[in-house]
């Protein structure tokens, strides 16, 4: 019997070393091939690409975008420049049309001064 529990030791030993060795085999990692290297390195190349692209297309946007807001800039000083003009010129209208009337209402006085002298209405129109 000692020899029969020798053996089946013996034989567990054996089945646990060969369990290790499968073990120990599976965690090794296996080489890419050759073909999957390149087909890869084409991969991380193409990225690498369209990442370039897309950065320069978004300087080229930011670019436009800083010209448009100067040139929203520039309008809207353009406007405000005008819009005090318009104002200045509305002054100078009201002012003018003040001294206008002034001297409508003077010459109608006038008028009817020297109708008052002449002893009639005028009959000019």
């Amino acid at each position: 019997m000692a020899k029969k529990i020798k053996k089946v030791k013996a034989k567990a030993k054996r089945v646990v070393k060969a369990k290790a060795k499968k073990a120990a085999k599976a965690k090794v990692v296996r080489k890419p091939k050759k073909d999957e290297v390149a087909l890869l390195k084409q991969q991380v190349a193409r990225v690498k690409r369209e990442s370039y692209a897309k950065g320069k297309e978004a300087e080229a946007t930011k670019k436009l975008l800083g010209e448009k807001e100067t040139e929203l800039n520039r309008l809207k000083e353009e406007v405000e420049y005008k819009n005090r003009q318009l104002a200045s010129k509305e002054v100078d209208i009201g002012s003018y049309k003040r001294i206008t009337e002034e001297k409508i209402f003077q010459l109608e006085a006038k008028v009817k001064e020297l109708e008052a002298k002449v002893g009639g209405p005028s009959f000019t129109s």
